[in-house]
C-alpha cells in the first residue's frame, strides 16, 4: 500500500470536512469512513468525491458507486492508484 497516498488523502480528508480537531495519526487507514469509523455522512461523501475528480482526475458516476471506494482510506488510495489520471 501507498503510504504517501494514504497520508495525502488523510490530510485531504481532514481540510475538505473541516476535522481540524483530527491529525492524520488519528485516522486508521482502514477503520470504515462512515457509520462506526469516522462518523461520516453523504454529504460528506459528495467531498470526497471532489477529491477524487480535483485532485486526482477521477470521476464517479455517483455516491453509490463511492460506497465501496469510500469504505476506508486504504479502499480510497487503492482505487486512487489504479485509476487516477493525475
Amino acid at each position: 500500500m501507498n503510504d504517501d497516498l494514504i497520508l495525502e488523502l488523510k490530510n485531504q480528508i481532514i481540510d475538505a470536512l473541516n476535522l481540524e480537531e483530527l491529525t492524520p495519526e488519528d485516522i486508521d487507514a482502514d477503520a470504515p469512513l462512515f457509520g462506526a469509523g469516522l462518523g461520516l455522512d453523504s454529504i460528506d461523501a459528495l467531498e470526497l468525491i471532489v477529491i477524487l475528480d480535483k485532485n486526482y482526475g477521477i470521476k464517479l458516476a455517483s455516491p453509490a458507486e463511492g460506497k465501496a471506494i469510500f469504505k476506508s482510506v486504504a479502499a480510497i488510495a487503492e482505487y486512487v492508484a489504479k485509476n487516477r489520471s493525475r
